[in-house]
C-alpha cells in the first residue's frame, strides 16, 4: 500500500455525501425512459461539475481555485498525487544510477549530465515533476521556500543560480550530478507539453554538448517518447517519462528507463462515477469507498480524498523493467469497478467533456479511452470535446446550450481560466 500524506484520511471519504443537483435530473431520466438527449431542466449552476487533469488553480503560485472546487455541492477535482508522483519519478531515476552509473558515464568524465524536458511552467502536475527530479538527484535550489521549478537554459559549466550540482556515491565512487539543460516545451502557436518541440530540443542539446548527455528526464511520455525516437534510443541514453502510455511501457524494451503510471483508470473512473453518483442521489463514495450494488469498489491504496481540496487524487507506481509487462494495455479498466450499473436505479444521463488537447498523447490514446469503456458501465452518454491546446474559446464555444446535459466534466487549457467555464454555467 502506497504511504497517503498525513492530513487525509479516508474517513473524511467515508463520511462525505451529497445529494442529487436539482432534484429534477434523476426524475427526468426516468421519466423519459432515460433519454440522454433531453433537455435537463435542472439549473445549470447546479449541476455535477468536475474539474480533472487540470486542478483550477493559480499557473504563478500554485494556489488552488477555491472559489471553482466549491462551485456548487456536486463538484470536485480529480487527477492523481502530483507531489508524490514527482517524488516516485526522481527516485526510479536515482536508483536507475545507482544500479548502472559506470555505464551511464558515457564519456567518464565522472559527472551524470541530464536534460529535463519541462511541460508546462504554470502546471502544477508539470511543476511538481521537476521539483520531484532535482530534489531526488539532489541539483535543486530553493525560489520562495519550495524547489525552483523554472527552465534554465542551458548550463554545461554548472554555473547556473536555478539549479546546483549535485552527486550519488555508487561502490566508494562519487559521481557529481548536473542538469545540462531544462527547456518548457512550448510550440510557436503557444500549446504547451510539444512532443514535436520536445524532439528538435534534444536534436539542438546532442548536437552541442551530445556525449555528456547521460540521461534524458521528461515531465510526460509524449516528450520523452519524441526525444527517445530522435536520438537517445539509437544513442542507448536511458530516458524516464511519465504517463506509462502504452508506446512508452512498450519501449522500455528497447531501452527506455522507465515511467509513472498515475492510474488513469482509476482517474478516468473517478471522473464519471462522482457525476454517476451525485445525479443518482446517492452517497458520493458509492463505487469508489463503499461497494454499490453490482459490487464495484476501489481499493483505498488506489487514491486519497483531500477533503478541503474537494479533489480525488489516484496514487503513481513506477513502471520500469522489471514490472512493465503489467502495464502494456494503458487501456484496460479496473476488473474491480467493471460491473454494469442498473438502468431503472442509474438511467441513462448526458454529459459534456472536454479534453484540453485532442493531440495530447496521454489524454487522447489513454485516458480517453478508458472514459469511453466507463461511460457505459455507468450509463452515461458523453459528448466529447478536443480542443486546439491553445485557447479556452476554441473549447467553450462548443458549450452553446448547456442546459441539454445533465452535467460537465471539464479540462481546462490554462489552470487559470475555471470562470471561462463557470460563467457559461452561470448564465
Amino acid at each position: 500500500m502506497k504511504k497517503k500524506l498525513a492530513l487525509i484520511t479516508m474517513a473524511a471519504v467515508v463520511a462525505l455525501s451529497v445529494t442529487a443537483c436539482g432534484g429534477g435530473g434523476s426524475d427526468k431520466g426516468a421519466d423519459k425512459g432515460g433519454d440522454a438527449k433531453s433537455e435537463s431542466t435542472a439549473t445549470n449552476k447546479d449541476k455535477p461539475l468536475i474539474w480533472y487533469n487540470r486542478q483550477p488553480s493559480n499557473s504563478s503560485t500554485g494556489e488552488l481555485d477555491k472559489a471553482a472546487l466549491t462551485y456548487n455541492d456536486n463538484t470536485y477535482y480529480v487527477g492523481f498525487d502530483a507531489a508524490q508522483g514527482g517524488e516516485a519519478q526522481g527516485q526510479m531515476v536515482v536508483d536507475y544510477i545507482k544500479e548502472h552509473a559506470a555505464k551511464i558515464d558515457r564519456n567518464g568524465d565522472g559527472t551524470i549530465g541530464y536534460v529535463l524536458a519541462i511541460g508546462d511552467i504554470g502546471h502544477n502536475d508539470s511543476i511538481a515533476r521537476t521539483r520531484g527530479t532535482r530534489e531526488a538527484l539532489g541539483t535543486g535550489v530553493d525560489k520562495d521556500g519550495n524547489i525552483n521549478s523554472d527552465p534554465i537554459g542551458t548550463n554545461t559549466d554548472g554555473k547556473q543560480t536555478g539549479v546546483k550540482d549535485g552527486s550519488i556515491e555508487v561502490d566508494g565512487k562519487t559521481y557529481v550530478v548536473r542538469e545540462l539543460a531544462s527547456q518548457e516545451m512550448k510550440n510557436n502557436s503557444g500549446a504547451t507539453w510539444d512532443a514535436a518541440t520536445a524532439g528538435n530540443a534534444i536534436g539542438t542539446w546532442s548536437s552541442s554538448f551530445g556525449d555528456q548527455i547521460d540521461i534524458i528526464v521528461s515531465n510526460n511520455d509524449g516528450m520523452g517518447m519524441s526525444m527517445f525516437n530522435a536520438w537517445s534510443k539509437d544513442n542507448k541514453v536511458p530516458t524516464f517519462g511519465y504517463d506509462a502510455n502504452s508506446d512508452a511501457v512498450a519501449a522500455i524494451a528497447e531501452g527506455y528507463g522507465g515511467t509513472i503510471s498515475q492510474h488513469a483508470d482509476v482517474q478516468a473512473y473517478l471522473t464519471l462515477r462522482l457525476i454517476r453518483n451525485a445525479l443518482d442521489g446517492v452517497d458520493i463514495n458509492t463505487g469508489i469507498s463503499t461497494e454499490d450494488e453490482e459490487g464495484n469498489v476501489l481499493s483505498e491504496d488506489l487514491y486519497i480524498y483531500n477533503e478541503e481540496q474537494r479533489s480525488y487524487y489516484a496514487m503513481n507506481v513506477p513502471v520500469t523493467s522489471e514490472n512493465y509487462k503489467d502495464f502494456t494495455d494503458s487501456t484496460k479498466i479496473l476488473d474491480a469497478v467493471s460491473n454494469q450499473l442498473d438502468d431503472k436505479t442509474s438511467p441513462k444521463k448526458s454529459v459534456w467533456l472536454d479534453i484540453y488537447n485532442a493531440s495530447d498523447n496521454f489524454l487522447s490514446s489513454t485516458y480517453q479511452p478508458l472514459l469511453q469503456s466507463y461511460d457505459d458501465l455507468l450509463n452515461l452518454e458523453v459528448e466529447y470535446i478536443g480542443g486546439d491546446g491553445q485557447t479556452e474559446s476554441n473549447i467553450t464555444n462548443r458549450l452553446g446550450n448547456p442546459s441539454q446535459y445533465d452535467a460537465f466534466a471539464i479540462n481546462m487549457v490554462k489552470t487559470d481560466n475555471a470562470a471561462s467555464y463557470t460563467s457559461i454555467l452561470d448564465q
